[in-house]
């Protein structure tokens, strides 16, 4: 995931993770503390994390409630940690940039090349494929079928 957030993240910018996408946190914690008023916010958590996860995520945020049985954590409290639970913010400090990239962006401007032969529309016998283009997929093989697939189309149109 973090490699694919590269794709669309810029120095400077902050990045918004809900950890729990699926599920309505406050009301799932307002609906715990009325059920089960003793028990303990990793307990009310533990449905939604792993439990390694949950444990840090509680040392981190919310020591103070590491013993609170919700009964005693005010309702706007368990919203607040909803919320942070749903829009956690990450401002990365920077990439570790070409050296160790797995797709690059930017390259020839796929205007001026015909997706039918891959050859540029103003120079009759020059091709580009795969990445020198400006074209990124998502990872997982997609720009490696992108670079066979239009090296295959120029190949034929050469």
């Amino acid at each position: 995931a973090i490699l694919q957030i590269s794709n669309y993240w810029h120095p400077g910018n902050t990045i918004e993770i809900d950890l729990c996408p699926n599920a309505n946190l406050h009301d799932e914690l307002i609906n715990t503390k009325q059920s089960r008023p003793k028990a303990l916010l990793a307990s009310a958590l533990s449905p939604f994390f792993p439990k390694s996860l949950n444990k840090e995520l509680l040392n981190r945020w919310w020591p103070e409630f590491s013993s609170t049985p919700l009964h005693e954590i005010k309702d706007s409290q368990l919203k607040s940690i909803a919320d942070k639970l749903h829009c956690w913010q990450v401002k990365p400090s920077g990439t570790e940039g070409y050296r160790t990239a797995e797709v690059t962006r930017g390259g020839v401007d796929v205007n001026h090349i015909s997706s039918k032969t891959m050859q540029h529309k103003n120079q009759a016998g020059l091709f580009f494929i795969g990445e020198v283009l400006d074209v990124t997929g998502h990872l997982g093989g997609y720009n490696f079928q992108w670079a066979w697939s239009s090296g295959y189309v120029a190949g034929m149109n050469a």
